[in-house]
C-alpha cells in the first residue's frame, strides 16, 4: 500500500445518509466511507454521461465499460475537487470533469487495438483474487480446497452480477433487472439469493462497498483502489475475503456444499 494513500479506518462508518451530511463528513471529517457513499450515489449519473459519449459515435475497439471506467475516474476527481460550501449543484460541477476524463482517456487509448474488454478484465481480476497463493506445491488437499473456493467465489459473483441483486452498469436507469436466473427458478435458488442479499448487507462497510461498487456499478479494481485509498492488491484481498465470508455463512445455512 502506498504511504500517500492510507486506508481509511474500518470504523469509518456514516450514520446519516443524506447528501448534505455525507458532504460534511467527507469534506470536514475526511470520512472515506462518506466519499464512497457519495460515489455510489452519483455513479449512475457518470454512467449516463459515458453512455451519451458511446452513442455519439461507433467506437469499434472500445467496450462501453471502458468508457464507464473513464467516467468513474472523472467522478472521483470531481468528488475530491468539489466545494459544497459554494452553493453550486454537484452534478453541474461534475459533468464537465466526467466528460473531460472520457475525452482524455479516449485520446490516450485510441491507438490501442488489443485492449482487453472490461468484462474480461473484471473476471480475470476476480479469478486472480480467489487464488490462494500461500498453498504449498504438492498439497493436494489444499489445492482441492482452493478449487472449491474459486468455484464458489465465481458462483457468488455470478449471483451478484446476474440475478438482479445488484444492477449491471450498462443498463439504463429504471430498467428491470435481467432474469439471468430463469434456469434456476426454484424455491431453493430464491432462498439462496435472499440469504445472499442478507449476508451482503451484513458485511463490514469496506467489504460491502467493494462488492456493491464492483457488482452494482461495474467499478473495476483499479478504480476501487482510487476510491477507497487502497492498493489494487489490497482490493483483491478484500474482495476474496468478502466472497469467502459469504461462502462460509451460506454453507452454514446449507448452501454451496462444495469443498470440505
Amino acid at each position: 500500500m502506498s504511504p500517500a494513500t492510507p486506508a481509511p479506518p474500518q470504523a469509518d462508518a456514516v450514520e446519516d445518509d443524506t447528501e448534505a451530511a455525507l458532504w460534511s463528513a467527507f469534506k470536514d471529517a475526511g470520512s472515506g466511507a462518506a466519499r464512497a457513499r457519495l460515489f455510489g450515489r452519483h455513479a449512475a449519473f457518470a454512467r449516463n454521461i459515458a453512455r451519451r459519449h458511446y452513442r455519439e459515435r461507433a467506437w469499434g475497439d472500445l467496450d462501453f465499460r471502458d468508457l464507464q471506467q473513464l467516467a468513474y475516474a472523472g467522478l472521483l476527481e470531481a468528488l475530491d475537487r468539489f466545494d459544497p460550501n459554494r452553493g453550486a449543484p454537484f452534478r453541474a460541477f461534475a459533468a464537465h470533469r466526467i466528460s473531460g476524463s472520457i475525452q482524455d482517456g479516449l485520446t490516450r487509448e485510441s491507438e490501442v487495438r488489443e485492449q482487453v474488454s472490461w468484462r474480461h478484465r473484471a473476471r480475470r481480476e476476480r479469478l486472480g483474487s480467489l487464488v490462494d497463493r500461500t498453498a504449498e506445491p504438492g498439497d493436494t488437499a489444499q489445492a482441492m480446497e482452493t478449487l472449491a473456493e474459486i468455484a464458489v467465489g465465481l458462483a457468488i459473483g455470478f449471483m451478484l452480477e446476474g440475478t438482479g441483486l445488484f444492477v449491471g452498469g450498462d443498463r439504463e436507469e429504471g430498467d428491470a433487472a435481467p432474469d439471468a436466473a430463469t434456469a434456476y427458478d426454484s424455491l431453493a435458488w430464491k432462498e439462496m439469493v435472499a440469504q445472499l442479499r442478507a449476508e451482503v448487507a451484513a458485511l463490514p462497510e469496506r467489504e460491502h462497498a467493494i462488492l456493491r461498487e464492483h457488482y452494482m456499478n461495474g467499478v473495476d479494481f483499479d478504480q476501487l483502489a482510487a476510491l477507497l485509498g487502497l492498493s489494487k492488491g489490497r482490493i483483491s484481498q478484500l474482495h476474496r475475503a468478502a466472497l469467502l465470508l459469504l461462502r462460509k455463512r451460506l454453507r452454514e445455512r446449507g448452501h454451496f456444499r462444495l469443498g470440505r
